[in-house]
């Protein structure tokens, strides 16, 4: 219960007044709902001549000034007595019966008004927690990822959303009004008969503990089918991100055997869960009859041998009443076991949305140059765990030139490029833009000076304008078509169905990788930063697309601050310097001629390539 009340407190604030407004009609509800059952005394008592009474109208002072239930009940009884004798016993069944229909109508009418104003606060905290868990994803860095399955993720964003909509939320309505219902039947039932009331609020905690103790066994498989859900997403994103590969090593029997078991798993937990959830209402029905039924030999107990003030009609009254709490009772339990299945999704949001961020902006951040920018590495190092990838690289780089980083793969060249967007934090070191510390400058306003162009040209599912215009806001037609020739894309973009309202396809599928990778320069062109990065930009294309985008970059690269990483070593060759990285350092730094005279690593990456 703490745990539920916990996420209340975080999610519910924003919605106070849906959540007062419901409150109130489901207490108007159950008075409603009292009070109709109220007349079913008079019914039984007078009209069919059980209380031979004669009433008198009885004001409060004849009652002592305290005895308020008295006075009323007497004077109730005083009018329908009245009533009977004026109108006869046929009429006054008639104005009862209407009297019940106009209570009925306006409780049914405060119980819609009571799910009206819930459904807000339903619909309202659900989206709050998709945006939260959206930004929480959009705002963590890129390491974070490297240790969490995609489809993981993604099972949180929705399976498991989706599960606190279907069960705590779906249950607020119940867990607002039942309880309501149910502290006032008991109030009136206390009034009808404390001796009773005290009996039944001895046996009702014992049915209580019961049903707790299956809920919690219920929260602990619904965490691991939760889980489950994760893997087996995770393995359909495999599978439709490396579908040309399973079907080029003929492995499609192995993914639906590794599927049909994951499944399989998922099958087994959701059984187990399902069959405890659909015990909640066989249990508490069988609890609740067993109470009704010690009710009755107690309340029969009372009556038989003169030990209450009750008649019949009043312990019928009363049995109505307590059969009013049983069903709000076996609501509230079948509440408590779905919501227990949305603490345990619960707790896997709560995963990410807790999920520690290192990359922060500083409490007093400074301000960096809006054109150009010395860059400057001074004694950086990083670490994947325990795998030391960078270690201990000095490298400056003048404002305006073009550095290229060459190496082996895994020699750290693109873990040192992504160091600098803060993409990743510097172990030790740091790392300066005109000698300013870039852990001292927001995030935002850093990558803003920066453009970005990777071997894989990711694009959205959007058109060609919208994927230029990524990240700039207010570009003109204009602007963006200028940004799209200097990239050599213009062309087979205007050849397309809708020119630059042409949707790319899902990354982008529709294009060549050539022409993605000229969309992808075209967004950097418009986005003009002072500093560009890019990191293998032609090493995926054929001859004639790299000749194409190489011609795109080197407009690109104009009269900015530049860092390159390159597989193919002849596209920087014009470099104003050149870094050789092995296992994480530089070992060798120069021109492309000087390199070339020094006969080491550099040479034989040339001479490798050559042959």
């Amino acid at each position: 219960m703490r745990e539920f009340i916990k996420i209340l407190r975080r999610f519910v604030p924003p919605y106070r007044k849906y959540l007062g407004l419901s409150i109130l009609f489901n207490i108007l509800t159950a008075f409603l709902t009292l009070f109709s059952f109220a007349l079913i005394i008079p019914i039984l008592q007078m009209l069919f001549k059980v209380d031979t009474t004669h009433y008198t109208y009885m004001s409060l002072s004849d009652g002592g000034f305290g005895d308020i239930k008295t006075v009323a009940v007497n004077n109730f009884y005083y009018y329908i007595q009245t009533l009977i004798e004026n109108c006869g016993g046929v009429a006054t069944l008639g104005v009862l019966a209407g009297a019940l229909i106009v209570m009925t109508a306006l409780k049914t009418g405060t119980a819609y008004l009571a799910s009206y104003y819930i459904i807000p606060l339903r619909a309202g905290v659900v989206r709050d927690i998709r945006n939260f868990i959206y930004d929480k994803i959009t705002s963590l860095p890129i390491g974070y990822f490297t240790g969490e399955r995609k489809g993981d993720v993604m099972a949180r964003m929705t399976g498991d959303v989706a599960e606190v909509e279907n069960s705590i939320m779906a249950s607020l309505d119940m867990i607002f009004k039942n309880p309501v219902m149910i502290i006032v039947c008991l109030i009136m039932m206390i009034a009808v008969s404390w001796q009773l009331t005290v009996f039944v609020l001895i046996l009702l905690p014992v049915a209580g503990l019961v049903m707790g103790r299956v809920g919690k066994r219920l929260k602990r498989k619904s965490l691991e089918g939760q889980n489950q859900w994760g893997v087996l997403m995770s393995t359909i994103e495999e599978t439709l991100g490396g579908l040309r590969i399973i079907k080029a090593f003929n492995a499609e029997h192995k993914m639906r055997r590794r599927f049909r078991d994951e499944n399989n798993e998922f099958y087994r937990l959701s059984k187990s869960v399902a069959r405890r959830q659909s015990l909640a209402h066989p249990m508490s029905e069988f609890l609740g009859t067993i109470a009704i039924a010690i009710v009755l030999w107690f309340g029969g107990w009372l009556i038989l041998g003169g030990r209450s003030g009750l008649d019949a009609a009043e312990f019928i009254y009363y049995m109505v009443i307590f059969y009013s709490i049983i069903n709000p009772a076996k609501d509230l339990s079948k509440a408590a076991y779905s919501v227990q299945k949305g603490l345990a999704s619960m707790e896997r949001i709560d995963h990410v949305l807790n999920a520690h961020n290192p990359i922060q902006d500083p409490a007093d951040p400074s301000t960096l140059p809006a054109k150009g920018g010395a860059i400057r590495y001074n004694d950086v190092s990083f670490s994947y765990g325990e795998h030391k990838v960078i270690d201990n690289v000095n490298l400056d780089i003048p404002a305006g030139a073009t550095v290229a980083l060459v190496g082996q793969s895994g020699s750290g060249k693109s873990t040192l490029a992504d160091l600098l967007p803060r993409f990743h934090d510097v172990d030790s070191g740091s790392i300066t833009i005109n000698g300013i510390d870039i852990r001292n400058v927001r995030v935002h306003d850093l990558r803003a000076i920066m453009g970005n162009v990777n071997q894989e040209a990711i694009l959205f599912n959007d058109t060609f304008y919208n994927n230029i215009t990524f990240g700039v806001e207010h570009a003109t037609r204009e602007q963006v078509e200028e940004a799209a020739r200097i990239a050599n894309a213009h062309d087979f973009i205007m050849q397309t169905e809708h020119g630059y309202d042409t949707v790319v396809g899902d990354r982008g599928c529709r294009l060549s990788g050539g022409q993605r990778q000229r969309v992808s320069i075209a967004r950097a062109i418009l986005k003009n930063p002072p500093v560009l990065i890019l990191d293998e930009a032609t090493s995926a294309l054929d001859s004639e697309s790299e000749h194409l985008v190489q011609q795109a970059l080197e407009r690109l690269m104009k009269n900015r601050t530049t860092l390159v990483i390159a597989h193919r070593l002849s596209t920087i060759s014009g470099a104003d310097l050149i870094c050789v990285m092995h296992e994480g350092r530089i070992v060798e730094s120069g021109t492309h001629q000087a390199l070339l005279e020094l006969n080491g690593f550099y040479r034989r990456l040339v001479d490798m390539q050559k042959f």
